[in-house]
């Protein structure tokens, strides 16, 4: 209490002191006793630690003073205190400091100690108010902050001078923590009048408000029992009693195959009852030992294990046999936690339901075991048949329904087991997998580089997933984590290149190189196929339907011949979209269509017969493209050679001005060409050029009977290269140096040849004298 040091006689200063005292809104300053004495009887306490000594302790309190009152109002009691080893003990070596007691219990602010709305915010926080095993008091203003921050909120109205309040308030201290685990703030408040404008004319009462109704509820049942209180608070929680619904078998397996949002929630059922029974008597026994429980109520077991929200307890489940009991503590601590987490997981049903999520739970553990689960319980989210196991914890409710509802409006990687794995494998066509460990910073770095690039890739159909598997890691020779798989149609591709990088990895998975499989037609979606139109100048593509039943067999026919092409320069893949085909004008199913820097060509052969098919793929008139001068590879300029008496080709560089700028030119004369029956193409390739003699590009090269003229003259002249082909055309071959110099060492050979012979002849043998001679 404060006392006057002024002069008594003197009125003016007494009246001075007493508006001071009266208009006075600073903190009241405490000692260490006293300081004691109020975290014992205060249910809220703000304790304010500062220096006396410090030059912005003044500027700290003034700050914290603007919000005395408003405290005040919220049942907060806002003091300070300058002794320096209480500021220690609760945790500030260096004061200033605000420390905050709940019935004793302290918590420190670490926010700005300047911002005294902040602070003030901080203190008036329902979740810093909130004390643990109880239930907490309130006052109106605080209630109403409660209210507009709760979706469901339980009120126990009360008064000091109600003989039956204190027993009752005992009994629903018992279900404080179920509530609060259902998603249900309770509260006390001691207010009579307020009670009476809610409705409650004869305390105890309990009230109940959601967010989503003006209009409480009053409780009219018996207060003396705390289950009833329970299931009554859980069926106005959710009136229609729904819970998450129990699948197993087809059913299950029906439902995640045509499900395109389902979440699965897999636990051991049986185990998992046995196990919160014998936690649920244990639970009880240790209330009976507290006095909280009458000897006819402990007689009483809650299972909560197949209980659904809204309906009460009926008859106690019998005791399980000995062989359901777990057989440790751990066991027990385990199927409790399946249990938990469904009470948890039936709160955020609703939500899921609201978001266009199907939630269901199973206890098929065959089903389980097909996606590679054997620990429980466990949370997976299948989107068109895709699993995705959930990494958190499962008790946070809010936690997991935010990861439901990312992976319902966002494409993320998902999480997969090996069994799921080896199933996308056989069954995925291009498959990327990113190999990483947990606990890894620079793993959990490039994951969220890959999630930037994991829409662009469903655009291309490359599905990417991840998995915690080192020991399935080293299957693939990967020794180093994190590491990237690309299975095409089940064959690996380990990347190694950076993987910090997700725009070079992007262009490495869509590269045509890599997604490229021998002997076998790729596979394309519409955007792929619009990408390889782009920039792909030869291209055959196979429009089907996969209903089709002679397409099995024509794909089985043209596969053969996959290989083949591909050494001709020419891209070959399939398509199962008829949008893609009627994008493209492709009106019958099935199709083979051959693409000449997009001008198209259809054949209407049989396409049964690959050796058909691929004549009429290589052969000229189709590869030919008017007024435009082919290019060639090495395999089909050398069928072109055997296919054709006369023949120019020009060499060039790629990227290379001069050979562009000579390539426009030479353009201008390829149907001039045409009509004197030689067959003009391009080839980029140096090293093959040198085989003909050529060390210098760009270069002209004209073969009769494969036998090669190189032009000489100005390339940038057309005609000039025209009236030189025509020469060529029309007369016998020319002979370089160097053909003249064989045929001149051809003929000196045979000339010195003869030479010898002359020279070494031998002599004739003498005639043989006749006898009459003799």
């Amino acid at each position: 209490m404060p006392i006057v040091h002024s002069d008594l006689l003197n009125e003016y200063d007494v009246l001075d002191w007493m508006h001071g005292q009266k208009t006075d809104e600073s903190i009241q300053e405490v000692e260490r006793d006293e300081l004691l004495s109020l975290i014992d009887t205060q249910d809220f306490l703000g304790v304010v630690f500062y220096v006396e000594d410090d030059p912005n302790t003044p500027k700290i309190l003034r700050h914290i003073e603007l919000i005395d009152d408003e405290a005040a109002d919220y049942g907060i009691l806002l003091v300070k205190c300058s002794d320096r080893l209480m500021a220690k003990k609760f945790g500030f070596r260096n004061p200033p400091g605000v420390t905050y007691f709940r019935k004793g219990k302290s918590i420190n602010y670490d926010g700005d100690i300047d911002d005294e709305e902040e602070l003030l915010d901080w203190l008036t926080d329902p979740h810093n108010m909130e004390m643990t095993d109880h239930i907490e008091k309130v006052n109106r203003k605080m209630f109403q902050k409660i209210r507009q921050a709760s979706d469901y909120l339980a009120v126990f109205f009360y008064s000091d001078d109600c003989k039956q309040c204190p027993r009752v308030l005992a009994e629903i201290e018992h279900i404080d923590d179920e509530a609060d685990g259902a998603g249900i703030n309770f509260v006390k408040i001691d207010d009579k009048q307020m009670a009476k404008e809610l409705g409650v004319y004869a305390l105890p009462g309990i009230v109940f408000f959601k967010l989503s109704s003006k209009e409480p509820v009053i409780y009219a049942g018996d207060l003396n029992d705390e289950d009833e209180i329970l299931n009554w608070l859980m069926t106005q929680k959710n009136p229609g009693g729904d819970v998450i619904e129990d699948l197993d078998g087809p059913k299950l397996l029906a439902l995640i195959e045509d499900s395109n949002a389902l979440a699965v929630y897999f636990w051991n059922k049986t185990t998992c009852e046995a196990c919160f029974t014998k936690g649920a008597k244990k639970q009880r026994k240790a209330k009976e030992r507290k006095g909280l429980l009458d000897a006819a109520t402990s007689a009483e077991v809650v299972d909560d294990g197949e209980e659904t929200e809204g309906d009460a307890p009926s008859t106690p489940p019998p005791t399980p046999p000995p062989a359901a009991a777990p057989s440790s503590v751990e066991d027990t601590d385990e199927c409790e936690q399946c249990s938990g987490v469904l009470e948890s997981l039936e709160n955020i049903d609703d939500d899921c339901d609201r978001h266009g999520i199907m939630f269901v739970k199973t206890d098929d553990l065959s089903i389980a075991e097909q996606y590679g689960i054997s620990e429980y319980p466990v949370l997976v989210y299948f989107e068109d048949n895709v699993p995705n196991v959930f990494e958190g914890s499962l008790d946070e409710e809010e936690e997991v329904l935010q990861w439901l509802i990312t992976q319902k409006t966002e494409d993320r990687i998902e999480l997969i087991t090996r069994v799921m794995l080896e199933s996308m494998v056989d069954e995925t066509q291009y498959l990327a997998v990113y190999f990483y460990k947990i606990n890894c910073n620079i793993c959990d770095q490039i994951l969220e580089g890959l999630e930037v690039i994991d829409d662009e890739l469903d655009v291309f159909g490359i599905h990417m997933v991840k998995i915690q598997d080192p020991q399935l890691a080293k299957r693939y020779s990967i020794k180093t984590f994190p590491a990237l798989v690309y299975f095409r149609n089940g064959n690996p591709l380990i990347y190694e290149g950076d993987l910090q990088n997700e725009q070079s990895v992007l262009e490495w998975l869509v590269d045509d190189d890599n997604r490229e499989l021998a002997d076998e037609i790729e596979e394309v979606n519409e955007r792929m196929l619009d990408r390889l139109m782009e920039q792909s100048p030869l291209l055959c593509v196979f429009y089907y339907d996969e209903d089709c039943a002679e397409c099995d067999d024509i794909l089985e026919e043209l596969e053969l011949i996959d290989g083949e092409v591909d050494l001709y320069g020419i891209d070959f893949v399939k398509v199962a979209s008829l949008d893609a085909a009627h994008k493209y004008g492709v009106t019958t199913i099935p199709s083979l269509v051959y693409y000449r820097k997009q001008i198209p060509m259809l054949y209407d052969g049989d396409m049964h017969d690959h050796e058909r098919v691929m004549n009429w793929l290589t052969s000229q008139d189709v590869f030919e493209i008017k007024n435009e001068i082919e290019e060639v590879n090495r395999k089909m300029l050398n069928k072109l050679l055997d296919e054709n008496e006369f023949l120019a080709v020009y060499f060039f560089e790629e990227d290379h001005e001069e050979s562009e700028a000579v390539l426009e030119r030479l353009e201008l004369i390829d149907s001039e060409t045409d009509n004197l029956d030689i067959t003009f193409v391009k080839m980029g390739d140096p090293r093959y050029a040198r085989k003909w003699g050529v060390t210098k590009l760009p270069a002209i090269v004209y073969f009769r009977k494969r036998f090669p003229s190189i032009y000489r003259g100005d390339m940038y002249d057309e005609q000039d290269v025209l009236e030189w082909l025509r020469k060529n055309r029309f007369r016998q071959p020319e002979l370089n140096i160097f053909m003249y110099a064989l045929i001149a060492l051809g003929l000196g050979f045979v000339i010195y040849t003869a030479f010898l012979l002359q020279c070494f002849k031998p002599a004739p043998p003498a005639p043989v004298p006749h006898p009459k001679q003799n």
